[in-house]
C-alpha cells in the first residue's frame, strides 16, 4: 500500500499497472521456456493482480497530492562527506516522527532517493535531513557538495513503520549508526512532547568521534528529559574515554537480548542486518525489531 502510495508521484495510473504486468508475464513466459506450465502462468498472474489492485486502492484512496515541493532554507556541511539540509515545504507533510520520505534533487533529476526526517514535524513544517556522501552515490554526494540555498526539492509520500508504542508498556532500546540517528532523533522529539513516556536507551554507533556529529543535541535532550539515556559507541577511536568500544552490535549485545524492550533500528543496510540478526539470535523477538530496509544513495 505504500508503495501504491508513493507511486503516484510518477503519475502512474491504472493504465500502467496493464501494461506493466502484461510485459512482465510475457517477459517471464518467454525466458522461462518448458517450466512454464498453465497453472505457472495463473499463479504469476493472480499474485500480479493482487499486487496492483492493492498498489491501485491505495493510491486512489490517498487524498493528498502525489508530492511536495520545498525550498533549501540551509546547507551545513558538517565534513567533507556529511551535510544538514533544512527543507521549507510549500504545505505541510503529513509524516509522523520516525518516517521517511523520497526526494528529488535538482541536480539529479528523475533519481528518487529515501531520506528520513530528523525532526518531529513542527508548526512552520519545515523538515531537516542528515546526509552522508555514499560512495558511488549520484544523489547524496549532490547533496553534500552541490546542494545550494534556494533550490527546490521534491518530496514524496511519506513511508515507514518505525514509532515508539508510548502505550505497549515496554520501554525501548534504539540502535542507530551514523546518519541512521536521523528517525530517532525525530521520534525523541516527538517524545519530549509528552510528560510519561518510556524509558528509552540510545545506541549511538560511529567509526570516530566525528561520525557522532550530533551527540551535543542528544546531550541536552538526556539533561531535560529523565527518561532518556544515550550510550555513543566507537568502533575506531580507542582514545575516548566517554564512550563505549567495539562494534555497535557487539557493545548492544553485551547486555543481553533485550526480550523485554521494543527495539528500533536504523542505519546503512549492512548494519541492519547484522543487528537484527545478532539480536535474534541473542533472542530477541522477531515482533519487537522494527527497522525500515531502505537504503541510501
Amino acid at each position: 500500500r505504500q508503495l501504491g502510495r508513493d507511486h503516484r508521484k510518477f503519475g502512474v495510473t491504472a493504465e500502467h499497472y496493464d501494461a506493466f504486468g502484461s510485459a512482465l508475464i510475457g517477459t517471464i513466459k518467454h525466458f522461462a521456456g518448458i517450466v512454464w506450465t498453465p497453472s505457472v502462468e495463473k499463479a504469476w498472474t493472480d499474485a500480479f493482480g493482487l499486487i496492483s489492485k492493492t498498489m491501485h486502492e491505495a493510491a486512489d484512496a490517498d487524498q493528498g497530492p502525489p508530492s511536495w515541493s520545498g525550498q533549501v532554507i540551509k546547507h551545513q556541511r558538517l565534513s567533507w562527506d556529511l551535510a544538514v539540509v533544512r527543507i521549507e515545504p510549500d504545505q505541510l507533510v503529513p509524516y509522523r516522527a520516525g518516517q521517511y520520505v523520497s526526494i528529488e534533487i535538482p541536480q539529479r533529476p528523475r533519481l528518487w532517493r529515501y531520506l528520513s526526517p530528523a525532526n518531529a514535524p513542527r508548526p512552520d513544517g519545515v523538515l531537516e535531513f542528515h546526509v552522508r556522501a555514499v560512495r558511488g552515490g549520484w544523489v547524496s554526494r549532490s547533496i553534500v557538495g552541490h546542494t545550494q540555498v534556494g533550490d527546490s526539492w521534491r518530496i514524496g509520500s511519506p513511508m515507514g513503520r518505525m514509532s515508539v508504542d508510548r502505550r505497549s508498556g515496554r520501554n525501548v532500546l534504539m540502535i542507530a549508526g551514523g546518519t541512521g540517528l536521523a528517525p530517532m532523533r525525530a521520534m525523541l522529539e516527538e517524545l519530549a512532547r509528552w510528560g510519561d513516556n518510556p524509558d528509552v536507551q540510545l545506541f549511538l554507533g560511529g567509526r570516530t568521534r566525528g561520525d557522532l556529529y550530533d551527540l551535543h543535541t542528544l546531550n541536552a535532550m538526556t539533561a531535560s528529559n529523565p527518561w532518556l539515556s544515550v550510550v555513543p559507541v566507537l568502533e575506531d577511536d580507542p582514545t575516548v574515554r566517554a564512550a563505549e568500544h567495539g562494534t555497535l552490535v557487539d557493545v548492544v549485545t553485551r547486555s543481553g537480548a533485550w526480550s523485554a524492550h521494543d527495539v528500533l533500528v536504523c542505519g546503512s543496510p549492512a548494519m541492519i542486518r547484522a543487528t537484527v540478526s545478532r539480536l535474534l539470535v541473542a533472542g530477541t523477538p522477531l515482533e519487537r525489531i522494527k527497522y525500515d530496509p531502505y537504503t541510501l544513495d
